[in-house]
């Protein structure tokens, strides 16, 4: 490994590993974990991802018995994500220009092998900690979908994958994405427009009709999708929709899911003719669902302490965004967002500070210092 954090983190961002093509990043991480004295192994859930790699978990033993405590973090980066030139400037580092940095989730993954250097290298006692690295987490949580959770012995831990170090995300919303695909009549445009409907048309006036944007402090809907229609002398006879629906409550969540479904038949029909009857097919997933942990939860207070033991500000929030950390609380796991320092993510204009990489490190430390004495 390399002798500074630093140089560490710039070695692995130059590591390509956009989602699905995670195998070499994998492989790097893994022979890092070996060398700390990790059981390292990977699981199959490439066969579900289309990914080139499995999830990768590594087991360190410790030196106390307590239980088991998890930090997670993801191998892949969204696009532009290959060639990554890492440039320094004083205290940051963010990439040429041309991509991003790739910090998400580097940052993490750097941050916890360093933890666990720091703690080797210092002989110092702890109780175990478990690690899981997933794959396509930027393309639908997909290998956190796809992980073997009877292999893993922890109940709590962290998901570094958020951004300001100190500060902990302990609530996320549900998620359903809604595919539409709207089917009117095709006809000359020149000729016989009349005898046509346009499928363009109508997605226009329901969208229009659509409760978009934020509903309330709770609740987000957005059209990001819209693709139909052959030629400008075709009256188009389908389009393609894809909306999805955020909420941290439930029932507004099915409720603004319902109106958007209702609002796009409703429309449909005031486009019927006696002849013809435009049609709707819907498509509904649900991408993930919420969860909400007490911020006098042992997890959330840990993360607190351990931040305030190191003199870095500290603080919770509800974020608005899903992550791996909603699949691991669906499946039993309590796991909150820890923030990495990662800045202007999923950008050209990503960076991050080496301080701020240096107090991640320390932070993932502290807090494995603390739950030795108190995860008995």
């Amino acid at each position: 490994m390399k002798t500074s954090l630093s140089e560490y983190f710039i070695s692995l961002v130059k590591i390509d590993s956009e989602s699905r093509n995670e195998k070499t990043m994998a492989l790097q991480v893994a022979k890092n974990l070996k060398k700390l004295g990790a059981k390292v192994w990977f699981d199959d859930a490439y066969r579900e991802t289309g990914s080139d790699s499995g999830n990768l978990y590594a087991y360190y033993p410790g030196n106390i018995k307590a239980e088991p405590i998890l930090f997670c973090a993801h191998l892949d980066t969204v696009v532009p994500g290959k060639g990554i030139k890492p440039v320094i400037e004083g205290d940051r580092i963010k990439s040429d220009g041309s991509t991003v940095l790739g910090g998400d989730d580097k940052s993490g993954i750097a941050e916890v092998i360093w933890a666990l250097k720091k703690l080797k290298d210092s002989n110092l006692s702890h109780g175990p900690v478990e690690v899981l690295f997933t794959v396509c987490e930027e393309i639908g949580l997909l290998g956190a979908k796809n992980v073997d959770y009877s292999r893993l012995r922890s109940k709590i831990g962290y998901a570094l994958d958020g951004h300001r170090v100190g500060e902990l995300t302990i609530g996320a919303p549900y998620q359903n994405t809604i595919e539409y695909r709207i089917y009117g009549k095709e006809a000359h445009a020149g000729v016989e427009p009349e005898k046509g409907i346009s499928a363009i048309q109508i997605a226009a006036h329901a969208i229009t009709q659509m409760p978009l944007g934020r509903i309330d402090h709770e609740t987000t809907c957005n059209v990001g999708l819209i693709s139909g229609g052959k030629a400008t002398n075709i009256i188009p006879k389908e389009v393609y929709l894809k909306t999805e629906v955020r909420s941290h409550d439930q029932k507004k969540l099915e409720n603004i899911t319902t109106r958007l479904t209702e609002t796009m038949q409703k429309t449909a029909l005031q486009f019927s003719r006696e002849n013809f009857h435009p049609q709707i097919k819907v498509k509904l997933q649900q991408e993930y669902t919420g969860f909400r942990i007490p911020p006098e939860h042992l997890v959330v207070q840990m993360g607190l302490q351990a931040a305030s033991n190191l003199n870095i500000e500290s603080g919770t929030n509800i974020g608005g965004g899903g992550s791996d950390a909603n699949i691991f609380n669906r499946n039993g796991l309590e796991i909150v967002i820890a923030g990495t320092g990662m800045d202007n993510v999923h950008t050209v204009n990503e960076f991050i500070l080496l301080s701020e990489l240096e107090k991640g490190a320390s932070w993932v430390e502290e807090v494995i210092k603390i739950h030795s004495t108190t995860g008995k």
